[in-house]
């Protein structure tokens, strides 16, 4: 991501590994995949920050890896990179239409490897539309 004239901002994160991974890496990003489509699926207007957040965890924790999402969902993004609404526990800021932020979960092994998967949204009337158009799988680079 970066600046776009005449001066808003963009963002996109994508997860590469280089070498084919282990089974396992495959599939808990395959998770993160899901956890990201149900955060994306639950905006719309009417909802709070928090429920968008809640959305990506559930998934998450329901294959037991909350403990490895440690940072919030998403971030506002306009004329600065990071701003209002902060898709976070406990943020009941209220989602309206034209609202545009980031839906970022994240798993993360110290020592070991980690995953993002990154996309803009904007709500719109009905439910929101994603900025990013890029794949989300887990791109394999050569080793």
């Amino acid at each position: 991501g970066g600046p776009v004239e005449p001066g808003y901002y963009s963002d996109s994160t994508r997860t590469y590994s280089l070498g084919a991974p282990p089974d396992d890496v495959a599939a808990k990003v395959a998770l993160l995949e899901a956890a990201q489509r149900a955060a994306v699926a639950a905006v719309r207007p009417g909802v709070t920050a928090a429920s968008i957040d809640a959305a990506a965890r559930d998934v998450l924790a329901a294959h037991g890896l909350a403990e490895v999402f440690v940072h919030r969902t998403g971030h506002g993004i306009g004329l600065s990179v990071h701003e209002e609404p902060y898709i976070v526990d406990g943020n009941t800021d209220v989602l309206r239409p034209g609202m545009a932020f980031s839906i970022e979960p994240g798993i993360y092994f110290r020592g070991e490897w980690g995953a993002r998967i990154e996309d803009i949204v904007v709500v719109t009337e009905d439910g929101c539309e994603p900025l990013n158009h890029r794949p989300h799988g887990l791109t394999v680079l050569p080793g």
